[in-house]
């Protein structure tokens, strides 16, 4: 592989880390659990950059097996790897002294190996694995293959630690997705670390930046779902459509407002179609005149996805006012909201609310009893 492509690859990934690292710290001054996720994505975005300065050396150099260019930041990787995923359901995880706690092993052999070095200890060069059984009684090399199997240690607890504390809280499905694709990858690691190859490595660089993006893009998402979603506008009168082509002339942005007062005026005034769970797009802009760009566009311009999205925040609202008054006996009744299934209902809620169905329904019952 070449140094230019080994570069790009390293400054790529870097700067997605600082990247993720940088949105992570400003939601982290609102939610602790964003935290860990920000400074140890700085780490690796800080590590990785320093690391494309001696791309010459990874393209060509030929460091043999269990080198502690390769063994120790295995070790510190893994250690960091094995923490920040639960960072997000469980912040009470990741206490200062727990942390450091489960922390000691890398703080100690670094601390050892670092001292040693310092003192001239060689580093032992091996390419084959007779020459490690050869070696094998060198501090040195008793050093790496602690550092190895300590390594492993972590590597297990990412494959465990979602399993072990998963009847503490509710861990969302897709971070014990992750989890599980984090360790094979460190495992794929690891025998890089153990038997070097430029290319490999590189692989492992991207499989471990794409999945980091995934889990900052997962975690973006559940915020989005705690966004305050668009106000229902109540509408008095109807704009007639000469006033629109006027504004459209004037003014485009008061032009989309118009129009989605118009929508908003006929979806208050029209004996609830949109309760009909086949009412969709096409018949709205059937009902109001308008074409799907413009039905589009109009509702995107005060705040909506889509026009669906649109539509659902008229059902939620009428869901919410038939559970409140008790004319919703079982949640399988949402069909008289205007939804087709319940779980898609469910979907819905929990998009536009930011809690589950189940969850007002259970709130809003034992309010009433």
């Amino acid at each position: 592989m070449s140094i230019n492509t080994i570069q790009l690859l390293l400054v790529s990934s870097a700067t997605a880390h600082l990247v993720v690292s940088a949105i992570m710290g400003l939601y982290a001054r609102h939610k602790v659990q964003y935290l860990c996720l920000a400074w140890v994505n700085g780490i690796f975005g800080f590590v990785l950059a320093a690391v494309t300065t001696i791309s010459e050396q990874i393209a060509e150099g030929e460091p043999g097996i269990m080198h502690p260019a390769m063994i120790m930041p295995l070790l510190c990787g893994v250690y960091l790897q094995s923490i920040f995923p639960l960072s997000i359901p469980m912040p009470g995880f990741l206490q200062a002294k727990r942390m450091v706690k489960y922390a000691r092993p890398v703080i100690a052999l670094t601390t050892v190996y670092s001292v040693a070095r310092l003192m001239g200890s060689n580093i032992v060069i091996m390419h084959t694995f007779p020459e490690v059984i050869q070696n094998l009684l060198s501090s040195d090399v008793l050093l790496r293959i602690l550092a190895l199997g300590i390594s492993i240690y972590y590597i297990v607890n990412i494959f465990l630690l979602p399993r072990r504390m998963v009847h503490k809280t509710d861990i969302p499905s897709y971070l014990i997705g992750y989890c599980l694709c984090l360790g094979f990858s460190v495992v794929f690691f690891t025998i890089v670390s153990i038997l070097y190859n430029p290319t490999a490595l590189m692989i492992y660089i991207i499989i471990f930046t794409l999945l980091n993006l995934y889990l900052a893009f997962r975690t973006l998402e559940e915020m989005a779902i705690h966004l305050p979603q668009p106000a229902l506008i109540k509408v008095q009168e109807e704009p007639t459509e000469d006033i629109v082509e006027k504004a459209e002339k004037e003014d485009f942005n008061e032009a989309n407002l118009l129009r989605f007062k118009r929508l908003e005026f006929w979806m208050q005034n029209h004996k609830k179609e949109w309760t009909d769970n086949t009412f969709g797009r096409d018949r709205l802009c059937e009902a109001v005149g308008y074409n799907r760009h413009l039905i589009l566009q109009c509702v995107r311009s005060q705040g909506y996805n889509n026009v669906h999205d649109y539509i659902n925040r008229y059902r939620i609202e009428e869901l919410k006012q038939l559970i409140s008054k008790g004319k919703i006996t079982a949640l399988g009744e949402v069909v008289d909201a205007g939804f087709g299934t319940i779980q898609t209902a469910r979907s819905c809620f929990l998009k536009m609310e930011g809690i589950t169905l189940d969850e007002y329904w259970n709130e809003k019952k034992n309010f009433v009893r």
